[in-house]
């Protein structure tokens, strides 16, 4: 499959979960095995906001899109990996920050996972905006903004800002 045969499977993909979310927003499910499964696929927060799993999608299929393969894998295996360890590691916590051992740990991982697919510069802008990105929950009008989607996104700007300085940097 190719770079852009991908970006098209995750945005048709990335259209079905937004349809799921409408009828589950909008319409109720009324389906009693669907609505088991979707409150295990939620949290509390968001029982009337998008869900998580639609936002990861909808991440993953905005940096297919936009960014070259380098920078959107990159940013792609950071929610898909650090991001859970991060989440095993502060399970229980919903904090307006997590606790810096986390940070750290999410920073190290995301770092490591991005080594192997561009250089250690572009890699640590990478790690750090994923790391912020996790570990901080911002939340403007009530609303928190989903690691989901913000990881792989500021993930893949950090890296092609990295991968614009100079070599010798």
């Amino acid at each position: 499959m190719s770079w852009r045969e991908l970006g098209w499977v995750l945005v048709a993909v990335t259209f079905v979960a937004f349809c799921l979310e409408v009828v589950r927003l909008y319409v109720g499910l009324n389906w009693p095995l669907l609505e088991r499964v979707f409150d295990r696929l939620t949290r509390e927060y968001e029982q009337d906001n998008l869900a998580g799993y639609f936002l990861y999608l909808f991440g993953m299929a905005v940096v297919v899109l936009v960014f070259p393969p380098r920078s959107a894998l990159a940013g792609m295996f950071m929610l898909a990996i650090a991001d859970p360890v991060s989440g095993l590691l502060g399970s229980g916590e919903l904090r307006a920050a997590k606790r810096t051992f986390v940070l750290l740990v999410t920073f190290g991982v995301s770092v490591l996972i991005a080594s192997f697919l561009i250089s250690p510069v572009p890699a640590v802008f990478g790690g750090l905006a994923a790391t912020i990105a996790d570990g901080v929950k911002p939340a403007p009008g009530g609303y928190v903004i989903d690691d989901n989607l913000s990881i792989p996104i500021a993930a893949a700007c950090a890296i092609e800002l990295g991968l614009l300085l100079p070599a010798g940097f």
